[in-house]
């Protein structure tokens, strides 16, 4: 008998036998491929993943040899004999269920495919074709629509998500054999409450929302708003957007559009795409408020800041871990990089998510954020899901990205999202039911007229470009009543606490003057009368925009927005930002009397996407490099290294700010494991760029902790002068010592 899986020191009779892992798993990969109409692909991948273990070297090592074997790329090598047609896009898959796609032809970290084809191995014993029954044939998914513009592009985003199917059930399959041995039962994974139920408690939690407001227009606008929307959901599934300018109520609106769409459709879960982690546990906390006694079983949180450790139990924390490894929950709350990044992977743990993501309703809140070096893929990306993966995609903003095809080259975004259905009434309308700012370009502001406008009025915010201006303007006014600060220089544990005080602050009526970055504007529940922006684009300055008069008790001339350009070229934004402010001033010229209208906001990004082109739309030519290799060169690899929504030139320095942190780092002495308390460090963390980290490093100012263990994943504020409990972090001086600290 050949054995998939060894269990030291135990009897053979308690060894996996190949032949049912392998039938396991391709029954498990079937059931997944279904959500696309592939379970022909899933059951065959499942069935061939681990062949190379029928074989006299392999079940050697599971006695305790140590030499090496390779056990994966015989099945791909059977793959391409049996499936002559698409055999080649499985053994990508199976040749890399255990190290991540490799590309087909060009040399990467990983073996290429075409290497890995051409190397000895050894023979295959002939009882697999009497364990193994393989399907005659494979079929492409039912109702996929092939498109000749992006055929291998299409190629290779199913060759991702059946690689999804295999290594989720490859991993189930083996933690189930592992924890029957250790427990007598498999781990608990997935099921959470079914949508009927969590709307079910939604529409209750809407009840009462509805009944505690007080009966005014804009209360009475938003319902109508949210019936409206939920009117749509038995529409096809497919692309659609909801522009609903802020304050319209447009995260409940989309939440229970989406249960009601996917329960209409047989779809399995929500999913909710957030630009920024601030966001996403807010909208989550949100959520599951929202969901009532379902709220904690129903929402996941994935993002790098989640704290599992905060759950109630390690019952739960186990759960919660586990799926987060395949998104395996009713409605899950992510980034805009966990996602788009794992549509672009190749290592095993992150594709192992992506048939999750087929057959549910995604939601892209702010979804003009995307990067735009990598607006055409991602836009390629999501159209693919809408597709051919039984997906139904919304663009949920109140600034929306003209990101539509039309057979009008004028005003088309080459390979965007046709047939976008608006699920909003009137959206133009409803802008101007619900503007509540007048906003005006001023011109050009000194820092020192900048001061003066923000001592001039008493509840005042003021947004600029980046954190030297922001830290310079706020010192300016540093000893006047109520000057607040708000940076990334500040860590989000902190910048938390601030908020607070500062919502108190104004809700009390007393001074408060606020100068941040652009971080505000992120979701962030706060309103003034008055805000001061720095030129950017638009939508920045839409969102800005949200942050005076957010709740509407005010009168829309009591209320203003000011955009100006700053005098000190000192201040200037960064090349990208740059052009965004050049394409809004350019866009005020013709909409200078309504600068966040519709028609003005549209004008906008079709001005930059135009200035833009298309090939800066996609940088690195992510699109033509997977058409020019096709088949036997699919880059999987190189999209993985170059697909990256953050460039990140900057190092994490942890902020011993509060108790916690500090214990955390206690932990972190003693610990074998790391991912928990990672996760617990990671809002207190500072963003440092490289010269200011080696700047620090190089005075002492910061220490790794157990670097022989961790090298320097953990850098740690050691000099705790440097942290301002007013201006966070500065590294511009990291010799600085407080006087008082000087005494000895």
């Amino acid at each position: 008998m050949f054995y998939a899986h060894s269990i030291e020191d135990a009897d053979r009779a308690h060894w996996q036998p190949l032949a049912g892992h392998l039938n396991a798993v391709g029954q498990l990969a079937a059931q997944r491929a279904s959500r696309f109409g592939a379970s022909p692909w899933g059951e065959a991948i499942g069935l061939l993943h681990d062949l190379g273990k029928y074989t006299v070297p392999f079940q050697r090592r599971l006695e305790g040899s140590p030499e090496r074997v390779d056990h994966s790329t015989a099945g791909a090598h059977v793959a391409i004999e049996k499936y002559p047609q698409l055999g080649h896009l499985l053994a990508y898959l199976i040749a890399g269920h255990h190290a991540g796609l490799a590309n087909g032809r060009d040399s990467g970290e990983r073996t290429p495919l075409k290497n890995r084809l051409e190397a000895d191995l050894p023979p295959l014993d002939p009882l697999w074709q009497q364990e193994i029954t393989l399907p005659d044939t494979l079929p492409l998914p039912a109702d996929f629509t092939s498109l000749r513009d992006r055929k291998f592009f299409q190629a290779a985003f199913l060759a991702r998500m059946l690689f999804s199917c295999l290594v989720d059930a490859d991993f189930i399959d083996t933690e189930t054999f592992y924890a029957q041995h250790d427990s007598g039962l498999p781990r608990e994974r997935g099921g959470g409450p079914a949508l009927k139920a969590l709307r079910a408690s939604l529409d209750e939690h809407l009840e009462t929302l509805q009944a505690s407001k007080p009966d005014n227009f804009v209360n009475r606008l938003r319902g109508e708003i949210l019936s409206h929307v939920r009117s749509q959901a038995e529409l096809t599934p497919g692309r659609f957007s909801l522009t609903v300018p802020t304050g319209g109520g447009k995260t409940l609106a989309s939440l229970a559009f989406a249960l009601d769409h996917a329960i209409a459709h047989g779809m399995d879960r929500v999913i909710y795409v957030i630009p920024f982690t601030s966001i996403v546990e807010q909208n989550a906390a949100v959520f599951r408020h929202a969901l009532g006694q379902h709220g904690e079983a129903a929402v996941l949180e994935h993002h790098s800041a989640f704290d599992t450790d905060n759950q109630r139990d390690q019952r739960s924390i186990d759960k919660l871990r586990r799926d987060s490894e395949n998104w395996d929950a009713p409605i899950i709350v992510t980034t805009a990089v966990q996602f788009f990044e794992s549509l672009f992977a190749a290592k095993t743990s992150r594709c192992r998510k992506l048939h999750n993501i087929a057959n549910s309703v995604v939601i892209l809140d702010e979804a003009q954020t995307t990067p735009l070096p990598l607006l055409r893929p991602s836009v390629t990306a999501l159209d693919e899901l809408a597709l051919n993966y039984r997906t139904s995609v919304v663009l949920c903003t109140a600034t929306q990205p003209a990101l539509v095809e039309t057979d009008d080259s004028e005003s088309s975004f080459k390979g965007g999202l046709r047939n976008l259905r608006e699920l909003a009434p009137e959206p133009e309308k409803l802008y101007r039911q619900l503007e509540r700012v007048q906003v005006r370009h001023v011109g050009p502001m000194t820092d020192e007229e900048l001061r003066d406008q923000l001592l001039a009025t008493d509840q005042v915010l003021c947004i600029v470009n980046n954190r030297r201006h922001a830290r310079a303007l706020y010192e300016s006014i540093a000893q006047q009543p109520g000057a607040y600060h708000l940076t990334t220089s500040v860590c989000a544990v902190h910048r938390r606490q601030i908020l607070a005080e500062i919502r108190q602050v104004l809700e009390q009526g007393r001074p408060c003057r606020v100068v941040s970055t652009s971080l505000i504007e992120a979701g962030v529940d706060v309103d003034f009368p008055r805000v001061l922006r720095a030129e950017a684009g638009l939508d920045s300055i839409a969102q800005a925009a949200g942050r005076c008069n957010r709740e509407g008790k005010r009168a829309v001339g009591d209320s203003e927005v000011l955009i100006f350009s700053t005098v000190n070229e000192e201040w200037e934004p960064p090349p990208e930002l740059k052009q965004f402010a050049q394409a809004t001033v350019e866009v005020l010229r013709h909409h200078g009397d309504d600068p966040l209208s519709l028609a003005a906001i549209e004008a906008y990004f079709r001005l930059l996407y135009w200035q833009q082109g298309p090939q800066r739309l996609d940088r690195h030519g992510l699109l033509k490099l997977v058409e020019d290799g096709r088949l036997d060169g699919l880059p999987f690899e190189t999209l993985e290294q170059k697909f990256r929504m953050i460039e990140n030139n900057q190092r994490a320095v942890i902020i011993p700010f509060d108790d916690k942190a500090r214990a955390a780092l206690r932990d972190l002495e003693h610990a074998e494991g790391v991912g928990g308390i990672a996760r617990k460090l990671q809002p207190y963390t500072v963003q440092v760029p490289r010269q200011g980290f080696a700047a620090l490093e190089r005075v002492g100012a910061i220490s790794a902790v157990k670097p022989d263990k961790f090298g320097e994943q953990f850098m740690v504020l050691i000099n705790k002068d440097l942290y301002d409990e007013r201006l966070g972090l500065n590294w511009s001086e990291p010799t600085f010592v407080k006087a008082e600290n000087l005494t000895w």
